[in-house]
């Protein structure tokens, strides 16, 4: 992983540009209510496929944005290796999606934020500089890290502040159903006995 360090600086700039394309689907998925996370496949300086995190939505545990990315990329070149595409994506990939950019023989990957928890690209492990494997993209860390990790950590702060105002509903809900003045008014017919208090 070599953060953010781009040895020419034409590069440098098409990196960010695709990045900021990435983060565009980045929120594609949080309109969806899904973690954002945004993915772009790149051939010969132009946009082939773009992906979105969609797993939830779809049922699909593989949903990520990358395999999303990456599928539509095949289709419509009509082959499953991508060898002269780059991918871009806004989280460092995990070992599913590092397996997957692998077997497509991705020219290159860059990424922006890393992920301590599940990242395959050196943050839990590096699947990318594995020598058994047979195929390397080169890897680029680091590009538009703030925008792509600040987008999550909105996403989870915003999550939370929602999940403590349904906690503090239900509260509040079940407090109301169990508050004696708030039983409603009795019915009762002129033929009816009265009810026997409680």
């Amino acid at each position: 992983m070599n953060p953010g360090a781009d040895a020419d600086p034409a590069e440098a700039v098409r990196d960010r540009h695709f990045m900021r394309i990435a983060i565009d689907q980045a929120h594609n998925a949080w309109a969806l209510g899904e973690v954002p996370v945004g993915a772009v496949v790149v051939r010969a300086g132009k946009v082939l496929a773009t992906g979105f995190n969609h797993p939830v939505g779809t049922s699909d545990p593989t949903a990520h944005a990358e395999i999303r990315a990456l599928r539509a990329a095949a289709e419509l070149v009509g082959n499953y290796r991508l060898t002269e595409c780059d991918l871009y994506v806004t989280l460092e990939p995990c070992a599913m999606c590092a397996g997957a950019i692998q077997h497509a023989r991705i020219r290159r990957v860059v990424f922006g934020a890393t992920d301590p928890k599940t990242g395959a690209a050196g943050s839990v492990v590096d699947l990318f500089a594995e020598p058994r494997l047979n195929h390397h993209a080169s890897l680029l860390g680091g590009v538009e890290a703030d925008a792509c990790g600040a987008l999550l950590r909105e996403f989870f702060a915003d999550r939370r502040r929602e999940l403590a105002a349904q906690r503090a509903r239900d509260e509040e809900m079940a407090r109301l159903a169990t508050d004696p003045r708030l039983r409603g008014i009795e019915v009762r017919f002129d033929d009816e006995e009265p009810a026997a208090p409680e």
